[in-house]
């Protein structure tokens, strides 16, 4: 009996078994789906991060007071780095450790940073949780007010839609006007939201003239960036407080990039007037270090995706290797007569490791086509293009290949070592 021939048979034989075959391909293919939707999934939010969280170019960098994890974890808000060197018993002042950015030094900054004609922005963040109104229109309490100059849009990778940027009379009298998101203007003015220019809507009961729209620049779960309102930083510093000043910076190309960082934490100590020998109290975060934080909280849910998938794995090859011998219990006399038609050991051993594998390989092809199409999903919800992790595609066929094979061992052994007479002679 020929490779072929073997494969032949054991195909009729899945074939003509339908209701054993689609009981087993099922249970594979539920575990395959839950590892791959889940791979799936991870791999649309990633995409998603990526794009919504370089929220500033990638020739831009940013300036803060405190590591971005320190906001996430809560706690006092400190950085953790500092606080340890402080314990190591450099010479620091404690008060300089997590010390916000005022005014004053972001201005200095500003002022005295110039390097090869890049742009700076001083901007502050306020109240995240605004509802703004226009006549019977509302949004969800969900709309983070700015304070900022007249190059924040551009530093932070936004476009003018319609109407016009903040201009110095703006900045210097801090009168009530404002930029809006995409969205804002969308829940504000769904039938035309180009007609909000130059309406007067509330934000936090205070009246705001509209004076430009910006362009959507998308959303995540994570990073509503449409949801905002940008007005100056002098009409903020009269409704909310809020602790610290961040700095944008953007430079002509990202080849300049690294000199730039370089050049802008020798002004920032200057700024903020450290000795030489004391540490930065400050963090210079590049446009894709959130993204990547993110996704390497993601990572774990990889992993645990992985665990899940191979649980699954487990106990359907334990369900195949019982149906197997089943099988061999039931075709005892067919195996019998192959055998005495000539057929060797080798020959019936092939047959029912064949008749595993593509068993185990079905279930693996419609557990990846299920995996596929339910991970997608989060694709449609995180707007990301059609996601299919390759990768994650060639190893969960080639892991139900393994499952099949090794759960096919013990019975095809079983069958190949059936005595032909005996196996003819059985009811």
């Amino acid at each position: 009996m020929t490779l072929q021939d073997s494969f032949i048979l054991a195909w009729r034989t899945v074939k003509s078994n339908k209701l054993r075959t689609s009981i087993t391909v099922a249970i594979i293919a539920f575990g395959i789906m839950a590892l791959i939707g889940i791979i799936t999934a991870i791999s649309a939010m990633n995409q998603s991060l990526k794009e919504n969280f370089s929220f500033m170019g990638a020739n831009a960098f940013s300036i803060r007071y405190k590591e971005m994890n320190a906001r996430i974890m809560g706690g006092d808000g400190g950085n953790q780095e500092d606080f340890v060197k402080a314990k190591k018993g450099q010479k620091e002042k404690k008060s300089n450790l997590n010390k916000p950015i005022r005014l004053e030094e972001s201005t200095y900054f500003k002022e005295h940073y110039s390097f090869n004609r890049a742009q700076v922005s001083v901007y502050r963040r306020g109240n995240g949780n605004n509802e703004l109104h226009y006549k019977n229109k509302k949004t969800n309490p969900q709309i983070t007010m700015w304070g900022a100059d007249e190059n924040y849009i551009g530093v932070n990778g936004y476009e003018l839609n319609m109407g016009r940027n903040l201009n110095n009379v703006d900045l210097e009298s801090g009168r009530n006007v404002c930029l809006i998101g995409s969205n804002v203007a969308a829940k504000l003015f769904p039938a035309n939201p180009e007609k909000s220019v130059d309406k007067v809507i509330l934000v936090g009961g205070k009246p705001y003239r509209v004076v430009g729209l910006l362009k959507s620049k998308g959303s995540s779960a994570m990073m509503r960036q449409d949801d905002i309102v940008v007005t100056s930083v002098k009409n903020l510093r009269q409704y909310q407080l809020t602790n610290s000043y961040q700095i944008g910076v953007m430079v002509n190309n990202v080849a300049e990039l690294d000199p730039a960082i370089g050049e802008s934490m020798e002004q920032m100590r200057k700024a903020r007037r450290l000795i030489p020998s004391e540490s930065e109290n400050f963090v210079i975060d590049k446009s894709d270090k959130f993204a990547d934080m993110f996704i390497g909280f993601l990572a774990g849910i990889s992993g645990a995706a992985g665990a899940i998938g191979m649980i699954t794995l487990i106990g359907a090859a334990i369900g195949l290797m019982n149906i197997m011998l089943v099988a061999v219990n039931e075709r005892t006399r067919e195996v019998g007569l192959i055998k005495a038609l000539g057929g060797k050991k080798k020959d019936v051993r092939r047959q029912f490791l064949f008749e595993s594998i593509l068993i185990s390989v079905l279930g693996a092809v419609f557990g990846i086509i299920l995996g596929v199409l339910v991970g997608n999903i989060f694709s449609l919800v995180l707007h990301t293009g059609f996601v299919i992790p390759w990768t994650w595609v060639v190893i969960g066929i080639a892991i139900c290949s393994f499952v099949g094979l090794a759960a096919g061992i013990y019975p095809a052994m079983k069958a190949a070592a059936l005595n032909p007479i005996d196996a003819l002679r059985y009811e």
